[in-house]
């Protein structure tokens, strides 16, 4: 059977970002930790080794395959920082438009440093995907 790799840990947010060793990524990290948690109303909980987020839900897919994930995250990687939002694809595509400086996966978006984007726009894109997971996963939201 599958287990899920990424849980919640007790691990200390304000410890994993201190040991970043770029400065200016250390800065954006903690600015990202403020934009997220005022923007969500949620606390920061480490998920695995490297991704912060916010709030929890559960998912189930046709296949059967369920697990857990953060509402919404971020975690300050080496080459960029990744953002974790999901919003569904008409309002995600306008609203990327906006944002600024990017590139983007799935469920991910990736810039270089905090000051490439409109972090007006991306407290948008957080409140979007967490209004798309809860209509998504009613049942399943914390």
């Amino acid at each position: 059977m599958y287990e899920q790799k990424t849980k919640p840990t007790d691990s200390s947010v304000i410890e994993f970002i201190e040991q970043i060793e770029h400065p200016r990524k250390k800065e954006d990290a903690y600015r990202l930790l403020d934009l997220f948690a005022e923007t969500t109303g949620r606390e920061a909980v480490m998920w695995g080794p490297s991704i912060i987020g916010f709030g929890k839900y559960h998912y189930r897919y046709a296949t059967g395959h369920e697990g857990d994930a953060p509402l919404v995250g971020f975690s300050p990687r080496k080459a960029k920082i990744s953002l974790y939002v999901t919003v569904d694809n008409a309002e995600r595509e306008e609203q990327l438009s906006r944002l600024g400086k990017h590139t983007s996966g799935k469920a991910c978006v990736y810039v270089n440093k905090l000051d490439d984007i409109d972090q007006n726009v991306l407290k948008e894109i957080i409140r979007s995907s967490i209004g798309f997971l809860e209509k998504t996963y009613p049942d399943g939201i914390e």
